[in-house]
Protein backbone atom coordinates (compact mmCIF):
# COMPACT_ATOMS: atom_id res chain seq x y z
CA UNK A 1 0.00 0.00 0.00
CA UNK A 2 1.21 3.91 -0.67
CA UNK A 3 0.35 6.30 2.05
CA UNK A 4 0.34 9.87 1.29
CA UNK A 5 0.51 11.31 4.64
CA UNK A 6 -0.35 15.61 5.21
CA UNK A 7 2.31 17.06 7.73
CA UNK A 8 0.55 20.03 9.19
CA UNK A 9 -2.34 18.51 11.54
CA UNK A 10 -1.61 14.89 10.42
CA UNK A 11 2.00 14.31 11.55
CA UNK A 12 2.51 17.10 13.59
CA UNK A 13 0.57 19.93 15.83
CA UNK A 14 2.04 22.87 14.25
CA UNK A 15 -0.04 25.41 15.87
CA UNK A 16 1.99 27.27 18.09
CA UNK A 17 4.39 27.96 15.15
CA UNK A 18 2.21 28.95 12.46
CA UNK A 19 0.57 31.26 14.58
CA UNK A 20 3.52 32.76 15.88
CA UNK A 21 5.02 33.37 12.73
CA UNK A 22 1.35 34.70 10.87
CA UNK A 23 1.75 37.36 14.04
CA UNK A 24 5.00 38.26 13.52
CA UNK A 25 4.33 39.25 9.53
CA UNK A 26 1.15 40.86 10.41
CA UNK A 27 3.33 43.47 12.76
CA UNK A 28 6.07 43.21 9.90
CA UNK A 29 3.64 44.66 6.66
CA UNK A 30 1.82 46.91 9.64
CA UNK A 31 -1.09 44.72 9.75
CA UNK A 32 -3.27 43.67 12.94
CA UNK A 33 -3.34 39.61 12.67
CA UNK A 34 -6.61 38.09 12.54
CA UNK A 35 -8.52 36.32 15.21
CA UNK A 36 -7.80 32.75 16.61
CA UNK A 37 -10.07 30.88 14.30
CA UNK A 38 -9.21 32.88 11.11
CA UNK A 39 -5.77 31.73 12.16
CA UNK A 40 -6.80 27.98 12.51
CA UNK A 41 -8.76 28.26 9.24
CA UNK A 42 -4.95 29.34 7.43
CA UNK A 43 -3.64 25.80 8.42
CA UNK A 44 -3.88 23.86 5.09
CA UNK A 45 -3.98 26.28 2.30
CA UNK A 46 -0.91 28.09 1.13
CA UNK A 47 0.06 31.40 3.19
CA UNK A 48 0.17 33.55 -0.36
CA UNK A 49 -3.62 32.80 -0.51
CA UNK A 50 -4.30 33.74 2.98
CA UNK A 51 -2.55 36.48 3.79
CA UNK A 52 -3.68 37.34 0.26
CA UNK A 53 -7.59 37.86 1.74
CA UNK A 54 -6.82 39.92 4.87
CA UNK A 55 -4.17 42.26 3.23
CA UNK A 56 -6.61 42.99 0.28
CA UNK A 57 -4.92 41.59 -2.65
CA UNK A 58 -2.17 43.95 -2.04
CA UNK A 59 0.97 42.19 -3.89
CA UNK A 60 3.86 43.88 -2.50
CA UNK A 61 2.38 43.56 1.47
CA UNK A 62 1.49 39.93 0.37
CA UNK A 63 5.24 39.07 -0.48
CA UNK A 64 6.64 41.27 2.41
CA UNK A 65 4.51 39.11 4.88
CA UNK A 66 5.72 35.91 3.25
CA UNK A 67 9.31 36.93 3.37
CA UNK A 68 8.94 37.56 7.26
CA UNK A 69 7.05 34.60 8.00
CA UNK A 70 10.09 32.73 6.08
CA UNK A 71 12.63 34.52 7.97
CA UNK A 72 11.08 33.47 11.51
CA UNK A 73 10.55 29.83 10.47
CA UNK A 74 14.39 29.86 9.16
CA UNK A 75 15.07 31.05 12.84
CA UNK A 76 12.99 29.45 15.26
CA UNK A 77 9.53 28.78 13.52
CA UNK A 78 10.19 24.78 12.00
CA UNK A 79 10.98 23.71 15.90
CA UNK A 80 7.78 25.13 17.12
CA UNK A 81 5.39 22.33 16.75
CA UNK A 82 4.98 18.81 18.62
CA UNK A 83 4.40 14.92 16.64
CA UNK A 84 0.63 13.84 17.54
CA UNK A 85 0.55 10.93 19.90
CA UNK A 86 0.78 7.72 18.64
CA UNK A 87 1.96 9.05 14.76
CA UNK A 88 5.70 7.75 15.61
CA UNK A 89 4.39 4.35 16.49
CA UNK A 90 1.99 4.23 13.65
CA UNK A 91 4.42 5.40 11.18
CA UNK A 92 6.73 3.00 12.71
CA UNK A 93 4.24 -0.15 11.77
CA UNK A 94 2.98 0.28 8.16
CA UNK A 95 7.47 0.67 7.19
CA UNK A 96 7.86 -2.18 9.05
CA UNK A 97 5.15 -4.48 7.10
CA UNK A 98 6.44 -3.02 3.98
CA UNK A 99 4.01 -0.30 3.32
CA UNK A 100 5.35 2.91 0.79
CA UNK A 101 5.31 6.22 2.49
CA UNK A 102 5.50 9.57 1.21
CA UNK A 103 4.71 13.44 2.53
CA UNK A 104 2.17 15.35 0.73
CA UNK A 105 1.43 18.81 2.31
CA UNK A 106 1.11 22.67 0.80
CA UNK A 107 3.98 23.77 3.45
CA UNK A 108 6.52 25.07 0.85
CA UNK A 109 9.05 22.36 0.66
CA UNK A 110 12.02 24.04 2.19
CA UNK A 111 10.06 24.41 5.26
CA UNK A 112 8.54 20.92 4.92
CA UNK A 113 12.12 18.82 4.31
CA UNK A 114 13.99 20.73 7.16
CA UNK A 115 10.80 19.23 9.60
CA UNK A 116 10.95 16.10 8.24
CA UNK A 117 14.63 15.58 8.12
CA UNK A 118 14.38 16.37 12.19
CA UNK A 119 12.01 13.96 12.60
CA UNK A 120 13.11 10.54 14.50
CA UNK A 121 10.64 8.84 12.36
CA UNK A 122 11.50 11.02 9.07
CA UNK A 123 13.42 8.77 6.75
CA UNK A 124 10.18 6.27 6.51
CA UNK A 125 9.14 8.50 3.76
CA UNK A 126 10.48 8.33 0.75
CA UNK A 127 9.67 11.65 -1.06
CA UNK A 128 8.14 14.83 0.47
CA UNK A 129 6.09 16.42 -2.02
CA UNK A 130 5.72 20.11 -1.85
CA UNK A 131 5.07 23.59 -3.16
CA UNK A 132 7.98 25.58 -4.10
CA UNK A 133 8.93 28.88 -2.73
CA UNK A 134 6.71 31.38 -5.10
CA UNK A 135 3.65 29.10 -4.96
CA UNK A 136 0.50 30.87 -4.05
CA UNK A 137 -1.69 27.22 -4.77
CA UNK A 138 -2.47 24.75 -2.83
CA UNK A 139 -1.87 21.82 -5.49
CA UNK A 140 -2.66 18.92 -3.35
CA UNK A 141 -4.41 17.62 -6.43
CA UNK A 142 -1.69 17.47 -8.78
CA UNK A 143 0.89 16.32 -6.00
CA UNK A 144 -0.87 13.74 -5.25
CA UNK A 145 -0.72 12.83 -8.84
CA UNK A 146 2.74 12.97 -8.85
CA UNK A 147 2.97 10.29 -6.56
CA UNK A 148 1.07 7.65 -7.82
CA UNK A 149 3.25 8.19 -10.94
CA UNK A 150 6.85 7.91 -9.00
CA UNK A 151 5.55 4.87 -7.20
CA UNK A 152 3.29 3.61 -10.06
CA UNK A 153 1.32 2.83 -7.57
CA UNK A 154 -2.44 1.84 -8.05
CA UNK A 155 -5.36 4.50 -6.93
CA UNK A 156 -7.36 1.44 -5.10
CA UNK A 157 -4.18 0.68 -3.13
CA UNK A 158 -3.36 4.86 -2.57
CA UNK A 159 -4.34 6.24 0.63
CA UNK A 160 -4.30 10.19 1.27
CA UNK A 161 -4.54 10.58 5.13
CA UNK A 162 -5.23 14.50 6.12
CA UNK A 163 -7.46 16.59 8.56
CA UNK A 164 -8.52 19.54 5.93
CA UNK A 165 -10.34 19.78 2.78
CA UNK A 166 -8.11 20.51 0.80
CA UNK A 167 -6.28 16.99 1.61
CA UNK A 168 -9.76 15.01 0.69
CA UNK A 169 -10.10 17.12 -2.62
CA UNK A 170 -6.47 16.05 -3.84
CA UNK A 171 -7.60 12.69 -3.16
CA UNK A 172 -10.89 12.69 -5.00
CA UNK A 173 -9.23 14.24 -7.87
CA UNK A 174 -7.30 11.32 -8.23
CA UNK A 175 -9.19 8.70 -7.07
CA UNK A 176 -7.62 7.57 -4.21
CA UNK A 177 -8.80 6.89 -0.69
CA UNK A 178 -8.97 9.89 1.34
CA UNK A 179 -8.79 9.52 4.85
CA UNK A 180 -9.72 11.91 7.29
CA UNK A 181 -7.81 12.61 10.88
CA UNK A 182 -9.73 13.99 13.69
CA UNK A 183 -6.83 14.91 15.96
CA UNK A 184 -5.71 17.97 13.22
CA UNK A 185 -7.31 21.30 12.58
CA UNK A 186 -10.53 20.13 10.23
CA UNK A 187 -13.60 18.40 11.93
CA UNK A 188 -16.07 15.23 10.59
CA UNK A 189 -18.22 17.69 9.07
CA UNK A 190 -15.58 19.69 6.47
CA UNK A 191 -13.80 15.70 6.00
CA UNK A 192 -17.14 13.93 5.06
CA UNK A 193 -18.61 16.98 2.84
CA UNK A 194 -15.06 17.14 1.62
CA UNK A 195 -15.77 13.36 0.31
CA UNK A 196 -13.65 11.74 2.92
CA UNK A 197 -13.75 7.51 2.13
CA UNK A 198 -13.37 7.30 5.71
CA UNK A 199 -12.55 8.90 9.08
CA UNK A 200 -10.39 7.85 11.61
CA UNK A 201 -10.16 9.07 15.20
CA UNK A 202 -6.35 7.76 16.61
CA UNK A 203 -3.25 7.03 14.37
CA UNK A 204 -3.73 3.39 15.67
CA UNK A 205 -6.54 3.15 13.33
CA UNK A 206 -4.53 4.00 9.98
CA UNK A 207 -3.00 -0.02 10.35
CA UNK A 208 -6.52 -1.21 9.89
CA UNK A 209 -7.08 0.46 7.01
CA UNK A 210 -5.24 -2.33 4.53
Amino acid sequence: MLFLFDLDGTIIDSEVGIFAGIRHSMAAVGAEAPDHATMRSWIGPPLRVSFGEVLNGDVERVEAAVAAYTERFHEIGWSEHQVYDGIPEAIAALAARGDRLAVVTSKTRSHAERIIEHLPFGKAFDRVYAPGPESAHSEKAAMVAAALADFAHPEGDTFMIGDRRYDMEGAVANQVRGVGVLWGFGDRAELEQAGAWTIVEKPADLLSLA
